[in-house]
């Protein structure tokens, strides 16, 4: 720690050392050491109290934060603000908050429903359920959707803070930003389990204890991202579960259907979380961070074309056991023609085309879905 008797005694050997070394050091030349003496105390005061605050929430942000320029700290935090969206409507505290949620980006959502709304769907054709049952499962998987996405990103982000910061596109994230801490994002976090847990007990027994017993492969998603390059397949296996919760959320089990499609599901998740993968595997790279577009690298479009051929025969399997209709054929060559003209079109180098691609897989489960909804349809209102 500085002292101030430490000024005055530097003060004091300049002034000695210059009576006997005359011409070597003027008046003016000491007052000025001893000013600069005096500033440089202050500001490793200064340093030192807002570094003690700062660590309280994110310890290593700000030494990882320093690889990036000004400009750079700068433009992730304009391209945080421009994609808020409708959030800027909202409280400015309860913003982190729905950003933890990832609430201005729905994508996560929808991606996660798409399963979902393909096992309700089919299991209602297989058994002529009433429309208003089936819109009502719809309803809650559409909740619990977004519950549980929030709620995984908030996990993930806890993992990652001291990775999130490494990586332009997620520096601005509010935990590693520092904008929400670690004790806030966990009680955050208990409250989206509690709103998870009512949902689930909106739907049968057996329903109820197949949906639990996904939450290992939630919690503990981002850790595989440290320890091998396929990430993506426990991502998968969670990020599907609702391609098996449909069907005896419906009153079926049926194991020969319920497989298959979960598999198409896995196979799909694969291929599109992979191509997300490429928007970061520069940084990626840099910090230690492994998937499977660093894992595949070049032969990614070989995989991606084997990946698809691989889902579409898995859900046609499915749709062929439950005894699907002439919709569900359509639907599925529909959304065989959009996978391989991604995969071919995609530019794997270029991260806002990545993203694109991407972002297109949304209208590709809905795609999926349409095929299965319209025999539904057709099969209560004119069989």
């Amino acid at each position: 720690m500085w002292k101030l008797a430490g000024v005055s005694k530097l003060s004091l050997g300049i002034r000695l050392y210059s009576s006997t070394k005359k011409g070597l050091f003027s008046a003016s030349l000491t007052k000025s050491i001893v000013n600069n003496y005096r500033l440089q105390h202050h500001q490793s005061k200064n340093f030192t109290t807002k570094s003690k605050s700062f660590s309280l929430t994110t310890p290593s942000t700000a030494d990882a934060r320093s690889v990036f320029s000004p400009q750079e700290l700068e433009e992730a935090r304009i391209n945080r603000e421009n994609g808020l969206g409708i959030l800027k409507k909202f409280p400015e505290k309860w913003v982190p908050y729905m950003e933890l949620m990832r609430i201005e980006k729905p994508i996560g959502t929808l991606l996660l429903l798409s399963p979902c709304m393909w096992s309700i769907t089919m299991a209602a054709y297989m058994t002529a359920a009433p429309l208003l049952h089936t819109a009502w499962m719809l309803s809650v998987f559409t909740v619990g959707a977004f519950v549980m996405r929030g709620a995984g990103c908030t996990i993930n982000d806890m993992w990652d803070r001291n990775l999130d910061n490494k990586v332009a596109r997620t520096i601005e994230r509010p935990i590693t930003s520092g904008r929400v801490s670690v004790k806030q994002a966990w009680v955050f976090l208990s409250a989206q389990m509690l709103v998870g847990l009512f949902v689930l007990l909106q739907l049968p027994l057996d329903c109820f204890i197949l949906g639990a017993s996904s939450l290992l492969l939630v919690g503990t998603y981002p850790f595989f991202k440290r320890v091998t390059y396929y990430p993506q397949v426990v991502l998968s296996a969670c990020f599907n579960w609702g391609a098996l919760l449909g069907f005896p959320a419906m009153g079926v089990w049926n194991w020969p259907v319920m497989i298959p499609l979960y598999l198409s599901g896995f196979f799909w998740c694969m291929h599109y979380d992979t191509i997300y993968a490429h928007q970061d595997k520069k940084f990626d790279v840099k910090v230690g961070i492994k998937s499977t577009a660093l894992a595949w690298g070049t032969k990614s479009k070989t995989i991606f074309y084997a990946l698809s051929t691989a889902q579409i025969g898995c859900y046609l399997t499915s749709g062929f056991l439950a005894g699907m209709g002439p919709f569900f054929y359509l639907g599925a060559a529909a959304g065989a023609y959009r996978l391989f003209q991604m995969t071919k079109k995609v530019n794997l180098d270029d991260p806002s085309n990545c993203w694109y691609w991407f972002r297109e897989n949304i209208n590709t489960g809905h795609v999926f879905f349409l095929g299965i909804l319209f025999d539904y349809l057709w099969k209560i209102f004119f069989l």
